[in-house]
């Protein structure tokens, strides 16, 4: 259980950083002194109880010329 939860807080942080850099590039200002207020920490993306069927293929096609998936883009406060 402590592999998986580290591979999540790892993935989260991945695609936060990701999210921030995709973010000030659409010129939206993010402040580092917010960030570090930001943890990968959380648990609202894990199902603790039962079983995920992945469809492996249609995950991997949706990966982007850098490797990761798509950022789910919406309006923000931010």
């Amino acid at each position: 259980m402590t592999l998986v939860t580290n591979a999540v807080v790892a993935w989260t942080t991945e695609y936060y950083g990701l999210a921030v850099e995709s973010m000030r590039t659409a010129g939206r200002r993010i402040d580092d002194e917010v960030l570090a207020h930001i943890s990968a920490a959380h648990s609202e993306n894990i199902n603790f109880f039962g079983s995920i069927d992945v469809d492996i293929e249609g995950e991997l096609a949706q990966l982007g010329p850098t490797g990761y998936r798509p950022l789910r883009v919406r309006d923000t406060l931010f």
